[in-house]
């Protein structure tokens, strides 16, 4: 679905990214996990074409992004939904107008077929009732949920998360994570979420990779990541403050938050 092979990116005069590659197939979650400023968003902004790589290649679905013309990649962007860390809705237009906004802007679908299609997504992330409230009414959990409405009112192939449980409580996170899980196991949806919440990224993850300073020092499953033996991957897993969590629980590696707070009660 989605192959970076052996990208570099300076920006700046600074080495951002250092032979980067990844594969997530479809219908996969892959999880980026890093520190701030180790290259997370970076990579997004590889796939979304906002940056092109001083070398390497990134295919989406076979297409070779770093080798189309603005209008390729503005087609093959067309695929892709995107949460950003802040929900970036448009504070003067109200929920609905919200998650239609990219639906207007493509024109291929009459009056009706937007409203419905904005109920539907609304509907999904439970706020079909906040359709007509504006941005300033809604919690920070709610204003991320209707960025995912928005990101798959479009009917994507892949969505793309940047640090979707930042500033969220405990139960506003539980939901996200869930929502990105009910989006694979009932969509097909292929995601790339960056984050540095561990406890997120054993809840949705279905392949992991860990980047430091600019490289991917790790990539495979959870388990796989707690026996790692990279010092840069044991570093990241100690600061995170979760690692006694993980490292005490009994049996296979917890899937969800439920199965997480039972292996440590």
């Amino acid at each position: 679905m989605i192959r970076l092979e052996n990208i570099y990116l300076t920006l700046g005069g600074h080495q951002v990214l250092k032979d980067v590659s990844l594969d997530i197939g479809k219908g996969e979650t892959g999880v980026i996990l890093g520190a701030s400023g180790s290259g997370k968003t970076t990579i997004l902004r590889i796939i979304l074409g906002l940056y092109k790589p001083d070398s390497g290649r990134v295919y989406l679905n076979g297409d070779d992004l770093t080798s189309l013309d603005e209008d390729g990649v503005y087609r093959v962007r067309a695929m892709m939904g995107m949460v950003f860390q802040s929900g970036a809705l448009f504070d003067s237009l109200t929920v609905g107008e919200n998650v239609a906004y990219r639906l207007k802007e493509q024109g291929l679908l009459e009056e009706y077929e937007m409203e419905e299609r904005v109920l539907k997504s609304l509907r999904f992330v439970g706020l079909d009732e906040a359709v007509d409230l504006m941005p300033s009414e809604l919690s920070g959990g709610m204003k991320k949920r209707v960025a995912i409405a928005r990101g798959i009112a479009s009917n994507p192939k892949l969505m793309l998360y940047d640090e979707p449980t930042a500033g969220l409580d405990p139960i506003n996170a539980y939901n996200m994570n869930s929502l990105i899980n009910r989006l694979r196991t009932e969509e097909g949806v292929t995601s790339v979420v960056v984050t540095h919440d561990l406890i997120s990224a054993f809840t949705v993850a279905t392949r992991v990779a860990v980047i430091d300073e600019g490289s991917i020092v790790y990539t495979g499953d959870k388990d796989g990541l707690l026996a790692c033996e990279d010092e840069r991957v044991k570093k990241f897993l100690l600061h995170s403050g979760c690692l006694p969590m993980f490292s005490n629980a009994a049996g296979p590696m917890p899937n969800d938050l439920g199965e997480i707070g039972r292996a440590v009660s």
